[in-house]
Formats: C-alpha cells, sequence, structure tokens
C-alpha cells in the first residue's frame, strides 16, 4: 500500500519511541512514519530492525535543533502531525550537565513549533502531540495523585525543562492557534529500555553479579506503566483527545523502589535458577542524588473516562515479560554495554 499521509515522530530510536513509531508502522499501513532522531547514546536502531524494510517507514537522522533540517522534511514529506517524543530524559544526567536539556527539551521544541506554525495552514487539520512527563508537577506527598490541574512543581533541570517545553506548546496554541494536545506520562518500562534506567539496570547487574544501587532509603515511590500500553495510549489521544487538552497517563500501579527491587530479585532468582536470595543480597543503599521527589502518581482518570483507555498489562506479568525479553536478547544488552550498538550510526 502506497502511504497517502506521513506522520513526524521524534526521538523514535529511543525507548518509548521506538515503541510508538513499530506501532504506528504496523497499525496504519496508509501513513508514512519518518522518524527523527539524533541517535545520541540512548537511540538505538536496533529497536527498529524488525520494521526498517517497511515500504511506510523512513529514518532520518538528525536534530530537532536544525531549523533548516526540519523545514527540508517538512517540505519534502508534508507530515499532517508531529508526535514530539525527542528528549534528554534522565534525571542524573540532568543534575550533572543542565545545558543539553535546555538546548534539546526548550529549544529543539521551541523549533518544531516553529516549523509546524510556518508550514501549516491555519484552521487546518493537524496536531502538534507534546509527549512529556509526571516529574513537571513535583513531589506529592503520602496521599493524593497528579492531575491534570495540578500545579507545576519541578524539581530538577530534566522536570524544569519538560515543565518549559510544555509552556511553550501552550502557548503555541493561544497565541498562534496551532493545534496541540499534552500528556504526562508516569514512569514507563518494558523492552528497549537504556540500561541506565532502574528496571534494565537492575535487570543487567543482577546477570553480571553486580551491585544493585539504591538511592537512600528506597522509599521513593513510582507509578509505572507499560511501554506497550503508552504507546496505544499515544494513539489515542493523537486521534480522538480534544484540541488544547492535556492528558495524564498512568498504571495506577504504586510501588517504593525498595518493593520493586526485591519483587525484580525474586524474579532474577527463578527466572536464572539461582539461589532464593542470592539477586537480594546484591542490593546496596547509595547516597541519595539532590532534589529527588519523594513520590509520583498519577490520576488517569480523564482518559478513561474521554477517551476509554486504561492499562491492560498488571506489573507482575510486565515485569516478567520484562526481563524474559532481556535474558532473550543477550546481544542487545552486550551491544549496549560495548558501545558496538552506535556503530549503526
Amino acid at each position: 500500500m502506497t502511504p497517502k499521509r506521513s506522520i513526524l515522530i521524534t526521538g523514535g530510536a529511543g525507548f518509548i519511541g521506538s515503541h510508538v513509531v513499530r506501532h504506528w508502522v504496523n497499525t496504519y499501513p496508509d501513513c508514512l512514519v519518518i522518524n527523527l532522531d539524533l541517535l545520541t547514546y540512548a537511540g538505538n536502531l536496533q529497536n527498529l530492525r524488525d520494521i526498517a524494510d517497511k515500504p511506510n517507514y523512513k529514518f532520518i537522522k538528525g536534530d530537532i535543533c536544525d531549523r533548516e533540517l526540519l523545514h527540508e522534511i517538512f517540505r519534502k514529506y508534508n507530515p499532517g502531525g508531529v508526535i514530539h517524543l525527542a528528549a534528554e530524559s534522565h534525571v542524573d544526567r540532568s543534575i550533572s550537565g543542565p545545558m543539553a536539556f535546555a538546548q534539546t527539551n526548550i529549544i529543539g521544541t521551541l523549533q518544531l513549533l516553529e516549523t509546524a506554525r510556518e508550514f501549516w495552514t491555519k484552521g487546518g487539520k493537524n496536531r502538534f502531540y507534546h509527549i512529556s512527563t509526571d516529574e513537571v508537577y513535583g513531589s506529592l506527598g503520602p496521599e493524593g495523585l497528579f492531575t491534570e490541574e495540578s500545579r507545576y512543581e519541578p524539581n530538577s533541570p530534566y522536570s524544569a525543562s519538560k515543565a518549559s517545553s510544555d509552556h511553550f506548546v501552550r502557548a503555541y496554541g493561544e497565541t498562534y492557534d496551532l493545534p496541540y494536545v499534552i500528556s504526562n506520562c508516569s514512569n514507563n518500562y518494558g523492552p528497549n529500555q537504556f540500561p541506565e534506567k532502574l528496571i534494565p539496570l537492575f535487570i543487567q547487574n543482577c546477570i553480571d553479579g553486580k551491585p544493585l544501587p539504591v538511592y537512600g532509603d528506597g522509599n521513593y515511590t513510582r507509578d509505572w506503566l507499560y511501554v506497550i500500553d503508552h504507546a496505544k495510549a499515544i494513539d489515542l489521544v493523537y486521534h480522538k483527545g480534544g484540541n488544547k487538552e492535556t492528558y495524564n497517563i498512568g498504571g495506577f500501579n504504586e510501588w517504593k523502589n525498595i518493593d520493586l527491587v526485591r519483587l525484580l530479585c525474586d524474579i532474577m532468582d527463578r527466572k536464572l535458577q539461582q539461589p532464593s536470595g542470592k539477586a537480594a543480597s546484591l542490593i546496596t543503599h547509595v547516597k541519595d542524588r539532590p532534589g529527588h521527589d519523594k513520590r509520583y502518581a498519577i490520576d488517569a482518570s480523564k482518559i478513561h473516562r474521554e477517551l476509554g483507555w486504561e492499562p491492560s498489562v498488571d506489573f507482575q506479568h510486565g515485569l516478567e515479560a520484562t526481563i524474559d525479553w532481556y535474558l532473550a536478547n543477550p546481544q542487545w544488552l552486550k551491544d549496549i554495554t560495548s558501545g558496538t550498538y552506535r556503530e549503526e550510526i
């Protein structure tokens, strides 16, 4: 089938982005999916090998801060929509190097917004979909949930940069009538996640017999969502979400870090056929990081009420499936660890 329309997905070689790209390519054969990714350390084309030769998929290596490249893409492919996932996203890296986060997450978003504003006809059926994070809301106490009306109180350079980009998207909607939608999501997990984040890092360290570094007392609470459920939510929000609306996407699945790690260790012991408690013996409590938010929890009732979405994968099954994927793909992990995955760049 010859694609009749096109969409630009930024950051599509990353963790969440690769699942969104795959979903779009396989679900909408009439749509040309343009994947724009700079292939920084977290971008990995191995994540998309299964769809690389599909006729409705096009990969472009490039920077969202490159206005000339964005103009070229819009002139050549005339994308009817943008799903903007490209971002620096690791909190620890933002603490040690905040300027890169400002450049990509703020300036890069602005370059995309400006390009869309220049090329899209006012009042047309276009859509700019900005993917954001629950971290823009700051930290919760022991009770309550983040809603779409929650006050923005970012506490890390990463979350501050995402909060700023959220505000710019809304400003372009109000000032220039640019059609947009925003979603703020909780922690994602699943296959293909770069092993700097908690779950894949700890899976790898259990395999290698290395320490499992838990910040502080480990009682930080996060809401976890299986990445494929997130990709399906993004599809719904893009196609059916209201113009200039925000949707919180969460898993209704809160876990304290230490409890999650203990569950992961129990599963790893079973999967690796080793004595019970061996993986947990690797747990090491380390100095807390600055500005560490105590608890995040998403109220996803709006997207359920308006669009009928809810997570389909419960955490125990999702975590087991994730562990199974990493155990079945040792070469992927080996290539990440050795850096050979970057030879494709």
